[in-house]
């Protein structure tokens, strides 16, 4: 990690922190607050993901069951060699294996692991669909708005058109200038076929990630007002992007269990020691086609002793081989981290830029509608044509929207920063008190 932000904040309060959990609230819109609960609780990623954590967490609680006593029935029949009798055995083999050579603590790493894996996947599809969600709203909103300038555009291109023709008619205006008009009208009309692709595929795009079929009507209403962060400045960045980011928190994962696979290659090498013992009742099925009715029982334990000798060297290649694959996993790691800095990085001064780019594009609409409400006052004074006022009109709007996309510029620069910094809300009770209730537990051992 680095010892400070490159692209952070010049000057922040030190006790501010931002908030990873909430951060789209920011955007001050109650309409996509609700749509983020709405696929937190319905999308089918997130589902999914929740239930590799409970597979994960199944098997955990079961990490020590394979170093405790164990105890199997079974029946067989033998046959003498002769084929003159033939025996029907029942019977109570008991195994405990010792758990020697790092054995317990390498199986509790393989399964820790697996466990962080699956929390980190969770908390990623958490990540993914919260920014998505954010995102596809913001350019549903941004795509409405632009439909609007856009038809005003459209239809003060159109009214111009109207005033040239007659202009012509008069002999005040070329031809030239009525075929440049109908080509701005024409290049109108082309312009609106953009935003609505937009819409259309953004509120589809909505309904996949809440988990349902269709779009609600609601969303394609017209009349909603863009999602911005007004005055919101970003006045701190995080000191510790290990505890937030799930890409890094999986390599994290990925280290553990290559650390529990290598230590359990190593321990194949040495011999398996354990107790053992057996209960067994046989009795004699048939003896020269005669049915015998007595049997026979009999006990035994001691100790068992598995001790590998010779097997061209498998058992030490396969411990090097995890051994070097648990090295790659911290490589992988480590540039996990460089990864997660790189993106957040870049994600902050694309957030600083986006806003100085809206500020001006402020600056040049507020100019514009200046010059639109001077231009207004001199017509009704007679000082100035309608057809000044088309066009004071057309550069109006095209100022907006120029605006208006600064403004998603700076929501979506907004939305890939947290992103980047792992932002989203913790996984529900029911998964996060389990796990840490495991979490508990595994430092434990």
């Amino acid at each position: 990690m680095p010892q400070t932000w490159r692209n952070a904040p010049a000057t922040y309060p030190s006790a501010a922190q931002p908030d990873l959990h909430n951060w789209w609230q920011a955007l001050n819109d109650p309409q996509l607050n609700s749509l983020v609960q709405r696929a937190l609780d319905h999308n089918l990623d997130v589902k999914a993901a929740s239930e590799r954590v409970l597979a994960a967490r199944t098997l955990y609680r079961h990490t020590n069951d394979k170093f405790l006593p164990s105890l199997r029935f079974d029946t067989n029949q033998v046959i003498q060699p002769d084929a003159s009798a033939s025996y029907f055995i029942v019977g109570f083999d008991a195994l405990w294996e010792m758990p020697l050579f790092g054995a317990l603590k390498s199986t509790h790493r393989l399964a820790a692991g697996n466990l962080d894996a699956a929390s980190a996947q969770l908390q990623g599809t958490y990540v993914t669909l919260v920014a998505e969600v954010t995102r596809c709203w913001v350019a549903l909103r941004t795509a409405q708005e632009q439909a609007r300038l856009l038809t005003a555009v459209r239809d003060a291109n159109r009214e111009k058109l109207r005033l040239l023709e007659v202009r012509e008619k008069l002999k005040l205006v070329s031809p030239t200038d009525v075929g440049t008009a109908k080509a701005e009208l024409a290049r109108s009309d082309m312009a609106l076929t953009d935003p609505q692709r937009a819409m259309n595929a953004n509120a589809q795009q909505l309904a996949v990630l809440l988990g349902q079929s269709e779009p609600d009507p609601a969303w394609l209403e017209a009349n909603g007002a863009q999602p911005q962060l007004g005055e919101w400045q970003m006045t701190s960045a995080p000191a510790d992007l290990l505890r937030t980011r799930p890409e890094i928190a999986a390599a994290e994962a990925d280290v553990l269990r290559a650390a529990g696979e290598a230590g359990i290659s190593r321990a194949a090498i040495y011999p398996h020691i354990g107790l053992g013992s057996s209960l067994d009742w046989s009795t004699n099925l048939l003896s020269h086609h005669t049915f015998i009715r007595s049997g026979d029982g009999i006990f035994s334990a001691g100790p068992v002793v598995d001790v590998p000798l010779f097997d061209w060297g498998m058992r030490v290649a396969q411990a090097r081989s995890k051994r070097h694959e648990m090295r790659a996993a911290v490589y992988a790691y480590r540039q996990a981290v460089l990864q997660g800095v790189a993106e957040a990085e870049t994600a902050m001064g694309d957030l600083q830029q986006a806003h100085t780019r809206e500020s001006a594009a402020m600056q040049a609409a507020q100019a514009l509608d200046g010059n639109a409400a001077a231009l207004s006052k001199r017509r009704n004074l007679g000082l100035a044509s309608t057809l000044d006022m088309q066009d004071a009109v057309i550069a109006q709007q095209n100022a907006q929207l120029e605006l208006v996309s600064a403004r998603a510029e700076r929501d979506l620069a907004y939305v890939a920063l947290y992103k980047a910094l792992g932002g989203a809300p913790q996984p529900p009770v029911n998964v996060a008190a389990d796990y840490k209730a495991l979490g508990n537990k595994k430092e434990a051992h």
